[in-house]
């Protein structure tokens, strides 16, 4: 059902410097900036080269506000990592199959994610504390 490690979210109270220093520690190239309201953040994806399962990403996430998800883990916990992001080839059908095994779903339904993915998120308490994200790639021209 998981295809890879799609990402690793990064929660960061100053993106452009979070993106200064992942990218001049480890060489890593940002691929997408982009504001994401309906879940309150300002994220970059910097990718990863060289993994033969696949493109996998850094995302670094900077609230909008406070009030946000980000916002509070930064308030609560400070910078660090926030979740897991997992490749899936179909990201429904991998919701029923982990629904049914009793994991929680917060999301029931797919939502918009980074870079046009279809994204969904299970329950932290479910998983051993880490929020876990599905990611379904948006499909590729051609």
């Amino acid at each position: 059902m998981l295809t890879r490690i799609d990402h690793v979210g990064i929660a960061c109270r100053d993106l452009a410097a979070a993106i200064a220093r992942y990218t001049s520690t480890f060489g890593l190239t940002v691929t997408s900036i982009e504001v994401n309201e309906p879940q309150g953040v300002r994220e970059a994806m910097l990718e990863v080269s060289g993994s033969p399962a696949g493109t996998s990403y850094v995302q670094l996430l900077e609230p909008l506000r406070p009030d946000t998800p980000v916002g509070r883990f930064l308030a609560r916990r400070g910078e660090g990592v926030h979740h897991v992001g997992y490749g899936v080839a179909d990201i429904t059908t991998a919701l029923a199959a982990i629904g049914a095994t009793g994991v929680r779903l917060i999301d029931e339904r797919p939502r918009h994610g980074s870079m046009g993915a279809s994204i969904a998120f299970l329950h932290p308490a479910d998983l051993g504390g880490v929020l876990t994200e599905l990611v379904q790639a948006r499909p590729t021209a051609g």
